[in-house]
């Protein structure tokens, strides 16, 4: 719908839009010597920040840190990500009806129940757990419930975290006990949806 007093969008008018279709972008020559100067999360350069292993199979990859970083430092932003209209077990949930594809190595951080990282999806970036430092060599995990309502593809969990600290199994924070999540940090919808379920339950919504 157009907006009064404003023209109607032409397709010439629309390519000017992007940046990359600016005129002054044929100037424009990247210097990679430079480029390497900047933060790794900048951009993101995942290469600079993590390392991606796996033991052969399916559901057997993971990803390692390639940096020292202290808790709560942010470790990279979330970039290149595409819209889905159907959650999978490959996507990220980050909003209350908005999944994401996330196109890149960022997909082989794993869940933990005592994770590394903390994917602040509102944000739209990764952060060292603000209880712990990171360092080199660490897996890098995130608590799946943190961003994950309901799992498309619920799990048993093997994390190693210990008794008492492990779930057992992950289903997504609208499926799993309410008084253990408060001691995680979760994404606002997330805990949103929490209060509204509890208010439901208690009848008072």
């Amino acid at each position: 719908m157009a907006t009064a007093g404003l023209p109607l969008e032409t397709q010439e008018n629309k390519k000017l839009h992007s940046f990359a279709q600016h005129p002054t972008m044929s100037k424009h020559v990247p210097n990679e010597d430079a480029a390497a100067l900047l933060p790794a999360w900048v951009n993101p350069d995942l290469d600079r920040l993590m390392m991606v292993r796996t033991a052969g199979g399916t559901f057997r990859s993971w990803a390692e840190s390639l940096v020292d970083l202290p808790a709560g430092a942010l470790f990279a932003r979330i970039t290149g990500v595409t819209s889905v209209s159907t959650p999978s077990y490959s996507t990220t949930q980050a909003g209350r009806n908005l999944h994401l594809e996330l196109n890149s190595n960022i997909h082989f951080v794993n869940h933990s129940c005592a994770p590394t990282l903390e994917w602040d999806m509102e944000h739209v970036e990764m952060r060292v757990n603000r209880q712990r430092d990171l360092k080199k060599g660490d897996m890098l995990s995130f608590f799946y419930p943190s961003t994950e309502w309901i799992l498309a593809q619920p799990f048993d969990c093997w994390c190693g975290a210990g008794e008492g600290k492990c779930f057992g199994r992950v289903e997504g924070a609208g499926r799993m006990d309410p008084t253990r999540l408060k001691g995680y940090w979760l994404n606002g919808y997330i805990k949103e949806m929490l209060e509204e379920e509890a208010q439901v339950e208690a009848g008072t919504k």
